[in-house]
């Protein structure tokens, strides 16, 4: 199990899966945010703290930020009744001991929407 949190400790997330990779983005928002993504399907993933939501262009993901310090903890999928929903944690927020384990895939969402290795 990996866990994470946000700054402040006010959110906190349980991700109950192993990770093959961790996904750096470059889509306007994820290379904002900073943020290194490891999904899963959502109840694998367990989110807890107050956060509130983005959610812009198609609507089909909103981002969740801490409502005390704004670290952006996780993305929720707007439609969880889909088959093989997922979702995703920023492994950012993990230990750093945990995040050099594992391998990190550039995906470019800005332009092909493929990963570049």
């Amino acid at each position: 199990m990996i866990t994470g949190s946000c700054h402040c400790e006010a959110v906190h997330y349980e991700y109950n899966h192993t990770p093959r990779w961790t996904t750096s983005c470059n889509c306007s928002i994820c290379r904002r945010l900073g943020a290194l993504w490891i999904y899963a399907k959502v109840p694998l993933i367990k989110v807890t703290g107050p956060t509130i939501s983005y959610a812009w262009g198609e609507k089909s993901l909103a981002f969740h930020s801490c409502n005390i310090c704004g670290c952006t903890p996780h993305w929720e999928n707007l439609k969880p009744t889909e088959p093989d929903a997922r979702m995703a944690v920023n492994l950012r927020l993990a230990d750093p001991e945990v995040i050099t384990t594992v391998r990190v895939r550039h995906f470019d969402g800005a332009d092909t929407w493929a990963f570049l290795d």
